[in-house]
């Protein structure tokens, strides 16, 4: 359809000047087909499509969908008699108003103040226009329609937006102008009554150039705040920004990151006592402060002071502390002032409560409990930080390094904000499950008087950090770890669980996930392995194992299995050993005490025809099956240094003349013969004729070894060695080493449990990418779940085990 409407003969007009006098938000469209065609397609957007607040909106702007505008447009929001009108303006041409698939439609035409005024109602919207200039003017509101062409030459708009709409950047599909001192009505469908934060005292005008595809929202420009005003952004006039550190000490599981930083605290101080009115300050304890960062754990957060010289902040917190706690050689203080950050940093921190406190490098870190700063500290030596995060390696491609506000946050740390700060309708649209992939930040730079803003919505880029770790949980139990945590499969989803014994001898089941399944009181402590079987041969296993006077079998649920609770009195029983000769799940369980043995079958029941019952001396640990060819063989070790090899039924299969003084690693097949060494550090070989071999290794007592059939791994002190391959580790506590086999892949793990550090190698001697990684006991590896990625499971402090994964 062709508008034709009376032409005013009147002097040429800036497109500024039909801005209303009010109005609150203003959108400077370069491309309105593209800005149309990219918000439809928008997969951020989309989400919200069925929300109330946005329907209303769209209700509200319905009539602009029938425009084809071909030069630049203003569309702006004014707030009229308690509620929101737009206008819209652009350059008049005969099509831009096409009617011809609207089914239900009428014009009128009126006069209002000696203009001719055409209003269109189409479908449930209403708008009405007016030529002035060969421009024509769109309007909800036919008051506001009035106001507007009533006051064209004398309401000059501010210098400062003036300013701003000149700057814009033509070649964006649009630029968003907002007055954030009006912003309550406007935003009314989309902020709740009471926002947790006041959207209207961050700043005056706001100029932002939108940059929009189909799948990532960018909004960059500048905002302004003028000094007879108190604005937020105030507090960071006449300051540089530094680089933003907070990444480097958030844990990868927080859910926001908040950053404040500035190259002057001192001009900062004098800022802030502006903004509050306070009087201005002479010197401060926090002189050397450069950064202030808030760390978003779920409900719970950290604050973070990083500085360039800690030693006055250490001083003075050392000194309101009257008492202090180690946490994997980081001191963490108890407090006695708990609200000396909030005097100190409102309105960055408020309604915060500092119990505690770690020194971490040049930096401070706050929190009300004690284990956030553990859980912190953990990360940060592990590398798990928010820094490696697929989050925020997304967010940052698109960032300045160095910002005077940073605010990142992932889907959780986003729906948390949302929540607080959105309508209902507003905030279910950003929890749909449609924006779990996004990541969300704000990054603002002072600049003189302008504060140059870059505000987005990222699709999160998943990407494969080469060689990284992810901690997937930490789980806290009742008491003190007892044993190393080892995985166990769960036969229903052929997934690993964790089983783990503590000082209370409770047995403990725990998920994949770390969720608690169950707790079992025993008797005594788990010795050594916990074995799996299948005793009734249909799949489902079972727990086997021994304690100090017990021989169990529990079935998945933790229920004892009968007869398999056996009770030994007095005795002090060996780890148990499982035999399986020929793959068929016929066991054989082994239960060995002082000089006696024991074999029984599935049933429960000793197995008759197995004659070695009972050992000339006392036996020094379980006894190992080995398969070398086509001949079975099980090896007993005698605390006199006697070796003893039998076949299955217990006859001598291979004498051994020669007694070992054995060291505390027990004995191996490797290459086709049996290995041990003594506490001197000799290698024993002993070949299936029973002929010895001897080699001065010139290992001290403490030595650990561990072999398969065509790898040997050794370690002395802090001297790791590896099929030949040697590294030397720093100086530590080291436990003997374990070998993996895991994806194709030779993994050989070492824990050293006096710096709490666990490392890994690969076949060839050479570390792992981003080990060690904390943790105290010896490591367990497996796939956590069916042909996925190696994960290790360890203890991390006394009461609680950790578990990480290899990306």
């Amino acid at each position: 359809m062709i508008l034709a409407c009376k032409k005013d003969q009147r002097p040429a007009t800036f497109l500024w000047e039909f801005i209303p006098r009010d109005a609150a938000l203003i959108v400077k469209i370069d491309d309105y087909a593209a800005l149309r065609e990219n918000l439809g397609e928008n997969s951020f957007l989309s989400g919200f499509k069925d929300s109330e607040a946005y329907l209303s909106i769209l209700e509200k702007v319905d009539g602009l969908k029938s425009l084809r505008p071909t030069a630049v447009s203003l569309l702006t929001f004014t707030e009229v008699d308690n509620q929101w009108e737009y206008t819209f303006t652009t350059d008049f041409h005969k099509n831009l108003i096409i009617l011809d698939s609207i089914g239900n439609k009428k014009v009128e035409s009126m006069t209002m103040d000696k203009n001719e005024v055409q209003a269109y109602t189409l479908d449930n919207s209403t708008f009405y226009t007016v030529l002035y200039d060969k421009k024509i003017v769109l309007s909800s509101s036919l008051s506001l329609l009035q106001d507007l062409m009533g006051s064209l030459g004398s309401f000059a708009i501010s210098g400062s937006l003036k300013k701003l709409l000149f700057n814009s950047d033509g070649t964006k599909q649009a630029s968003i102008f907002v007055d954030l001192t009006r912003t309550d009505t406007v935003f009314s469908t989309v902020l709740k009554e009471n926002p947790a934060f006041d959207i209207s005292q961050f700043s005056d005008w706001c100029a932002l150039d939108l940059d929009l595809n189909s799948e990532n929202l960018h909004l960059r420009g500048i905002s302004m705040a003028k000094d007879s005003t108190e604005r937020f952004l105030q507090l960071f006039k006449h300051t540089d920004p530094l680089q933003n550190t907070i990444q480097k000490f958030a844990p990868s599981d927080a859910t926001s990151v908040l950053s404040y930083t500035f190259d002057d605290f001192m001009a900062f101080a004098r800022n802030r006592s502006a903004y509050l009115n306070l009087p201005a300050p002479n010197d401060s304890l926090f002189a050397t402060v450069e950064e202030i960062g808030i760390i978003q754990l779920a409900s719970k957060k950290a604050v973070l002071l990083n500085t360039y010289g800690s030693e006055t902040v250490l001083e003075y917190l050392k000194s309101i502390s009257p008492r202090s706690f180690d946490f994997r050689g980081n001191e963490i203080l108890e407090l006695e002032k708990t609200d000396f950050l909030e005097k100190s940093f409102s309105p960055i921190i408020q309604d915060f409560v500092a119990n505690y406190v770690s020194p971490l490098d040049n930096a401070f870190l706050f929190a009300r409990e004690k284990g956030i700063l553990e859980h912190v500290i953990r990360n940060y030596k592990n590398g798990t930080t928010w820094e490696r995060t697929e989050t925020f390696q997304s967010a940052m491609g698109g960032m300045a390094s160095e910002s005077s506000l940073l605010y990142l946050a992932n889907f959780d740390g986003m729906s948390d904000v949302a929540g607080r700060n959105l309508s209902a309708s507003y905030s279910k649209g950003i929890s749909s499950s449609q924006h779990l992939k996004y990541v969300y930040g704000t990054q603002i730079i002072a600049d003189q008087d302008i504060f140059h803003t870059n505000t987005f919505v990222q699709k999160i880029v998943d990407k494969k950090l080469t060689g990284g770790i992810t901690k997937v949980f930490s789980v806290a139990i009742d008491d003190e770890l007892a044993t190393s945590p080892q995985f166990v499969i769960d036969h229903r989803t052929k997934s690993k669980e964790i089983v783990v014994q503590d000082v209370d001898n409770v047995l403990y089941l725990i998920s994949r996930k770390g969720n608690i399944l169950w707790k079992k009181k025993l008797n005594g402590r788990i010795q050594g392995k916990i074995h799996q079987v299948d005793l009734y041969k249909n799949g489902r296993l079972q727990l086997a194992f021994t304690t100090s006077d017990q021989f169990l079998v529990l079935d998945r649920n933790g229920k004892e299995v009968k007869p398999f609770t056996l009770s030994y009195k007095g005795a002090n029983l060996n780890p148990l050993a499982v035999f399986d000769y020929d793959g068929t799940r016929d066991y054989r369980f082994v239960v060995t005490h002082d000089e006696k043995v024991h074999m029984y079958n599935n049933a429960g029941k000793i197995v008759t025809g197995f004659t070695y019952t009972k050992a000339k001396k006392p036996i020094l640990r379980a006894p190992k099956h080995f398969r070398l060819g086509n001949r079975d063989y099980l090896l007993f070790q005698l605390v006199d240094g006697s070796l003893k090899i039998l076949d299955r039924v217990g006859r001598i299969r291979i004498p051994v003349k020669k007694k070992i003084d054995f060291s505390d690693n027990g004995i191996y097949a490797y290459k086709n013969r049996f290995i041990a060494t003594d506490k001197k550090g000799i290698l024993y070989q002993i070949d299936q004729k029973g002929k010895i071999s001897e080699a001065n290794l010139n290992m001290g007592q403490g030595h650990g070894m561990e072999a398969t059939s065509k790898t040997l791994v050794l370690m002395d002190n802090n001297l790791l060695n590896v099929k030949g391959h040697k590294v030397e580790l720093d100086l530590g506590v080291y436990l003997p080493p374990r070998i993996y086999y895991l994806n194709d892949k030779i993994y050989v793990c070492v824990a050293d449990i006096q710096n709490q550090r666990i490392h890994l190698f690969d076949s060839n001697a050479k570390p792992i990418p981003n080990f060690p990684v904390l943790g105290s006991s010896m490591a367990d590896m497996a796939n956590i779940v069916l042909n996925g990625r190696p994960a290790l499971i360890a203890k991390d402090t006394d009461n609680s085990l950790v578990l990480y994964q290899l990306d």
